[in-house]
């Protein structure tokens, strides 16, 4: 038996943001973005995308004439849209947007058919073709995100309506798929609906629901490949068999063998993020070890070799938004889908559940602040498909190998999957700070909050102060007190933590657990806690073996990346050397980008010799230049223009 102790993560109800960094970024979600994106999803945006999502409800139920317009998944962002009013009603209230939000549930229900199926694509293109292309046309992925955003709703307001529909639709899957000779022995293409049954089944108690996600789970990569076996039953010239097999062979979404015999992560990003995630969750349901143990081996390969700095994962357009090789992590060429990266902080928050180790919440923070953020504009308005970590505009204006990375966020896009995931990200946030066993309270993320939870029959109430990420405090205090253990993460990139206790310091080294500081002793009412987290200005290079990053340096401080603008420093980045004598300072700065640390230190500029010569066989001119860097997840909120994360570095030769 694998020995960890799992926990339960604190639900919204029992946790407030208060104010500072994560409590802006929900604020601006709940009143800049969502109604934004009700907009989008409405076509009343100029110059945006059409999304025609709300209008494809209208036409299936009735209520409107025309013709489906978009992607087979379209239905999936009115989905995840309708989850994140659901997160941001929950705690505060509003008519308004609740009347909107019944309103959408209403014209659903009516799209719903007679036997729950639910799907506009194939009800208005394809209506005799019904899970006849798993593969392709995203049947379940749409259920998966419909029942994620009623299982939501229904916390939220405690309507049933909603979840009424979805268990409709469920019930007609249940049917259709199974075991049993009479069923399809199938299972989604495009991995969603199994950690969304899994929801379901909490909230209902209904084994049959989860059940059917361990099916999809255990049916995946099964022989005969069955996503081969439908196209088979299609007509001859069909895409499927006339597609490349590289790219949407069974590798791709993660089909090519039974989920327990996979030791590495290949294929699609974010149907590997989420088919992990359901993992997960069946673990923590079922206790699985060797479930487990897959996991962590799948872990293992993402960390060590096919994670970006940044926390963005997939790092090839051309192979299907894909998880490639070790080590293949380009970065003008990456993409880094931002669902990928909300996909990984799922993950990543459910291993942690599983197992309360700290490296799970390294990798989450990590992709919270840096690859995940970098997907929105500070307004909320404008957004990144592809998050980057190198961009010259002209090039990606005009290679055709870059076509797929933009040097400016955009209004929205054909394919809209990221706006709305960010969006319910960012308003469900209050569930990745805090978890807690029987008898202790663990604090994963540090952010102005306050937690009350009930842990050994007692009722316990924690605030928590701080700056972070720009200051190195946290401030903790006890409202309610009583007998528990109480858990603070200390981060992997801090070397020197310290903590108090009232005014007495603590010895950390003896205190930690798997990157946990754990305090256990009968907590009075007015009990303090300080932890001072030191943030340097790091540098940080790879393994030798990332050949993208050879001879480079990027800089970190605290959990958040750093990058250069030319905004700051002027064009051809490229030729900035930065190294140890480079010095860089923190500073924070109210009057940039909304208020942020930035980095200032000096650089080496070379120049050419000659402008007329394209080579040299003598030096280049030198001369030392300030220069600024910037959190990577705030670029280009200001001018367009260049963008590096990894820097040339100069290193003396140790020998």
């Amino acid at each position: 038996m694998i020995e960890h102790e799992m926990s339960r993560p604190l639900e919204l109800d029992e946790v407030d943001l208060t104010n500072g960094f994560w409590c802006e970024r929900q604020r601006l979600a709940k009143e800049k973005m969502i109604p934004y994106q009700w907009r989008i999803l409405n076509d009343e945006i100029e110059g945006a995308p059409k999304s025609h999502a709300v209008d494809n409800l209208r036409i299936a139920a009735g209520r409107k004439t025309g013709t489906f317009y978009g992607r087979v998944f379209q239905d999936s962002d009115v989905a995840k849209w309708l989850e994140a009013v659901a997160y941001a009603v929950h705690r505060k209230p509003d008519p308004d947007l609740e009347r909107i939000a019944d309103e959408v549930i209403e014209l659903i229900g009516e799209a719903q058919q007679e036997d729950g199926y639910l799907h506009t694509y194939t009800s208005l293109v394809e209506p005799d073709m019904r899970w006849t292309n798993l593969r392709d046309n995203h049947e379940l992925y749409c259920a998966g995100h419909m029942i994620e955003a009623a299982v939501a709703y229904f916390e939220a307001t405690g309507k049933t309506k909603f979840l009424e529909i979805v268990e409709r639709l469920v019930d007609h899957i249940d049917n259709e798929f199974g075991p049993e000779p009479t069923k399809r022995q199938g299972y989604p293409g495009h991995q969603e609906i199994e950690l969304a049954l899994i929801r379901l089944y909490r909230v209902t108690n209904q084994e049959k629901y989860l059940r059917l996600a361990q099916y999809f789970l255990d049916q995946r990569g099964q022989e005969p490949p069955y996503f081969v076996e439908e196209a088979k039953k299609r007509p001859k010239d069909n895409p499927y068999l006339r597609k490349n097999k590289e790219r949407h062979g069974l590798p791709y979404s993660q089909s090519h063998k039974p989920i327990r015999m996979q030791t590495e992560a290949i294929g699609h990003a974010v149907r590997a993020m989420y088919m992990y995630t359901a993992m997960a969750e069946l673990a923590l349901e079922t206790g699985e070890d060797a479930l487990q143990d897959v996991l962590e081996r799948l872990w293992d390969d993402v960390i060590r070799s096919k994670l970006y700095i940044t926390g963005g994962i997939g790092s090839s357009e051309g192979n299907g938004e894909a998880i490639t090789f070790a080590y293949d992590l380009p970065n003008d060429r990456a993409y880094a889908e931002t669902c990928a990266t909300i996909g990984l902080v799922f993950w990543a928050h459910k291993m942690l559940l599983l197992t309360s180790d700290s490296k799970y919440s390294d990798v989450m923070e990590l992709a919270l602040y840096n690859g995940f953020l970098s997907g929105v504009s500070l307004d909320g308005t404008k957004y990144f498909y592809v998050n980057p970590l190198e961009v010259w505009p002209e090039a990606c204006a005009v290679r055709t190998d870059l076509a797929h990375v933009k040097s400016e966020r955009q209004a929205w896009f054909d394919t809209a999957c990221c706006p709305t995931n960010v969006a319910r990200l960012l308003t469900s946030f209050g569930r990745y700070i805090y978890s807690h066993s029987q008898d202790t309270l663990y604090i994963h993320l540090y952010t102005p909050s306050k937690a009350v939870v009930q842990l050994n029959s007692h009722e316990i109430e924690l605030t928590q102060e701080t700056g972070y990420p720009w200051k190195e405090d946290v401030e903790l205090s006890i409202g309610k007190g009583g007998e528990f253990t109480l858990a603070l993460r200390v981060p992997g990139w801090c070397r020197q933590p310290t903590v108090w206790l009232n005014d007495e310091e603590l010895n950390c080294e003896s205190l930690v657990e798997k990157g946990y500081v754990k305090i256990s002793r009968f907590w009075s009412v007015n009990d303090r806690v300080r932890l001072h987290l030191p943030m340097p200005v790091e540098i940080v290079k790879s393994n030798p073996q990332l050949r993208y990053c050879a001879g480079k340096a990027a800089l970190q401080r605290g959990p958040i990346v750093y990058c250069f603008e030319e905004v700051d420093n002027g064009e051809n980045l490229s030729a900035l050397i930065i190294s140890k004598d480079s010095a860089f300072r923190a500073e924070y700065a109210d009057d940039v980008l909304g208020g942020v640390v930035v980095l200032k230190g000096k650089a080496i500029r070379e120049e050419a010799s000659n402008e007329n010569h394209l080579y040299y066989r003598d030096n280049h001119q030198q001369k030392v230049v300030e220069v600024t860097a910037v959190p990577y997840f705030t670029w280009c909120n200001r001018e367009p223009g260049e963008m590096l994360v990894w820097m040339r570095f100069a290193e003396p030769c140790n020998g």
